[in-house]
């Protein structure tokens, strides 16, 4: 085989990694929670994909996220800031994007983008981005399907669409939903009310919070972990108001 990129993100609980031929065609990629061990985390999903680097000459190696920088530092790849990477891409893949909503496992953004026909290239306009306060990201989700005990990854969604009734949930904090969420189960709200009240809050604190009475130009993109629950998607089109479907979720968000 000839040449190859790899692409590394090390994000606050997941990292992901990318392999693209000489002529940038994804060969193969992981996507792994890392468990407080990023590191370590990184070389399985490497040596995972230790048949397709093969011994490869590696021509170019790129790095984002939040622990993106000391890698970068150990292995000589290149640091890219992730708002820089998320609008190349975006204008790679769906240059028709206008607002971008990003929900990560501890980091929240929102971004708006035009494409530039002159230059080709797209550009970002302005962004948002959360407070150290995990509410609303993937943490918090991963927090209440926990203590729910749902699993995150097909079972909370699955779930959360059978909903007819949505519950009311605080958004805004752990603790208050928490509390919300023990008041709902006392008084016997079916479980998937409170499942989609959930990724209702999230819905609504990231338009309030993180949006600050900004537009939400369409299309709209969906992107980072959060965006593999569907009932999330479902959430950011009833909050937002769009027709059902229009919120577009990459396939490698």
């Amino acid at each position: 085989m000839g040449g190859i990129f790899l692409g590394i993100d090390i994000g606050s609980t997941t990292v992901k990694v990318v392999v693209l031929d000489s002529n940038r065609r994804l060969l193969d990629w992981r996507y792994v929670r890392s468990r407080g061990r990023p590191r370590q985390a990184l070389l399985e999903a490497v040596d995972e994909l230790a048949d397709v680097i093969g011994d490869a000459t590696i021509l170019g190696l790129g790095l984002s996220g939040s622990g993106g920088g000391p890698v970068a530092d150990l292995i000589g790849g290149t640091h890219v800031n992730e708002l820089v990477a998320q609008t190349r891409a975006i204008g790679a893949y769906h240059p028709e994007a206008r607002t971008v909503i990003e929900i990560g496992g501890q980091d929240s953004k929102l971004l708006s983008v035009r494409w530039d026909p002159s230059s080709q290239q797209m550009l970002l306009e302005d962004f948002a981005m959360n407070a150290l306060c995990a509410a609303g990201t993937g943490a918090f989700l991963d927090q209440q399907a926990e203590r729910l005990g749902v699993a995150i990854d097909q079972e909370y969604a699955r779930l959360a669409l059978t909903s007819t009734n949505p519950a009311r949930i605080a958004g805004r904090c752990t603790v208050f939903a928490k509390s919300d969420m023990i008041h709902l189960q006392q008084v016997g709200t079916p479980l998937p009310d409170i499942l989609m009240g959930v990724c209702l809050a999230m819905a609504r604190n990231f338009t309030t919070v993180i949006g600050k009475g900004k537009r939400f130009v369409p299309p709209i993109l969906f992107q980072g972990g959060v965006a593999y629950n569907a009932a999330v998607t479902r959430a950011f089109e009833t909050v937002l108001k769009v027709p059902p479907g229009s919120i577009i979720v990459p396939e490698y968000h």
